[in-house]
């Protein structure tokens, strides 16, 4: 059994939480224990939607900072508490080595963080594959809309990382493009790995016969979702539809007060774990993914996972035409694109299938036909291990002989 070390040291990605970035770390567990691998977690941060099959997996947590050290960075000025809570990154991700090297693994996969050089420390000292999995541009990210003061330590990260891994996987091009401007030399090692969705947890949604068409939208209550043109396209609707919205976010109170200013009755759901998304899909005529308009196209980098659920879900999707989002979505093939901050044409694109149940149920089934084809996690899984050179079976029992001979040995000496 090849023994996988899954290393997460990123502190605002919870991997047992109701964040995308939680589905992630748990499909890619999920796809690797699907190929007989036991996988271990090493993670900064956990939360506590443990899923029911995953409950096994074993876990080693190691936080970041303490609820001391936060109260003591309270008496530093901005800049002094990110700088020491940088220094603490860095240190939380060498203990995860550490306890990896340890535990003793076969491939070390992590998903790529601000501070950390686990990967590299890990593969290095073990002498085994690794892969860096890249969702994010995350130093420009970082000193965009938060705060970097060690941005040289952050790039000597990236590209040890890099250095080291035998494949990086971005969610992609931009993302990809990114590295290599970075980490030129990389190229080779660089592969595009967009998002997939579970298509055995996600089936096809029955639509509710009850009322009106049920308008879908998951997600984080955040800028970059748009959902503030969502609500701004229900009030402009021409047909009768009802909306439901799923997640929660620092947006949330503010589309609150926006939906009762513009008179719109909306089925807020609040965030779920997920493992009820299905259960939050279901009834839906149509989904959304009204992402608005950047200045320059920023932040479109990211590889949609909701669109993914939409269309396993069985859901014809209404989206922004922005970023991978028409490399996913085929305009009148099993979705409609609209202009992004168009609320117009929003509202025009979901009256459209609202009023044509059977066209947004071809659209759907095409779309759940396109990621059974080539977006389930064991397929990509499949992209990204398909240039990594995995132990043997014959080398796994070498390593497992020479293992009992070590331990038959020290109790001689004992």
């Amino acid at each position: 059994m090849t023994h996988v070390a899954y290393l997460s040291a990123d502190p605002g990605v919870p991997a047992f939480g109701t964040k995308g970035a939680s589905v992630h770390v748990q499909e890619i567990i999920r796809a690797f224990r699907d190929r007989g691998a036991s996988v271990r977690l090493y993670t900064a941060r956990t939360d506590d939607h443990v899923p029911a099959d995953l409950t096994d997996v074993p876990v080693t947590h190691v936080p970041v900072d303490s609820r001391a050290e936060r109260t003591a960075d309270k008496e530093f000025d901005q800049q002094e508490r990110t700088a020491r809570r940088e220094q603490r990154q860095v240190a939380a991700a060498h203990e995860m080595a550490t306890r990896a090297i340890a535990d003793g693994v076969d491939i070390a996969y992590e998903r790529y963080s601000l501070f950390s050089t686990a990967l590299a420390e890990v593969t290095t000292t073990l002498g085994i594959p690794g892969v860096l999995e890249v969702n994010a541009p995350l130093i420009d990210e970082q000193a965009t809309h938060r705060h970097l003061i060690d941005a040289a330590g952050a790039l000597r990260a990236l590209r040890t990382q890099v250095a080291a891994a035998a494949v990086v996987a971005c969610v992609s091009e931009p993302v990809a493009q990114w590295v290599r401007g970075h980490c030129p030399e990389a190229t080779d090692k660089i592969k595009v790995t967009p998002n997939g969705v579970n298509t055995s947890r996600i089936a096809p949604t029955t639509v509710s016969a009850e009322g009106d068409p049920i308008v879908l939208f998951v997600g984080t209550l955040k800028p970059w979702h748009g959902v503030e043109v969502l609500l701004e396209a229900a009030a402009l609707a021409r047909e009768p539809w009802q909306l439901r919205i799923v997640g929660d976010g620092p947006q949330g109170p503010a589309l609150t007060e926006q939906a009762e200013r513009l008179g719109l009755d909306v089925d807020f759901r609040g965030a779920v774990a997920p493992g009820d998304i299905p259960a939050a899909l279901a009834g839906a005529a149509v989904s959304v993914a009204p992402y608005p308009v950047f200045d320059g196209g920023a932040d479109q980098y990211f590889s949609p996972l909701k669109i993914y659920e939409y269309a396993a879900a069985g859901l014809p999707v209404v989206a922004s035409r922005v970023g991978q989002v028409p490399g996913i979505v085929a305009d009148g093939e099993n979705g409609l694109l609209v202009e992004p901050s168009d609320p117009v044409a929003l509202a025009a694109a979901i009256d459209t299938l609202a009023a044509d149940p059977q066209r947004a149920r071809a659209l759907g089934l095409a779309g759940r036909d396109m990621v059974l084809a080539s977006h389930s996690w064991d397929s990509v899984l499949d992209q990204i291990l398909e240039d990594v050179v995995m132990p043997t079976a014959q080398d796994l029992t070498a390593q497992d002989s020479t293992a009992q001979d070590s331990i038959a040995q020290d109790e001689v000496l004992a």
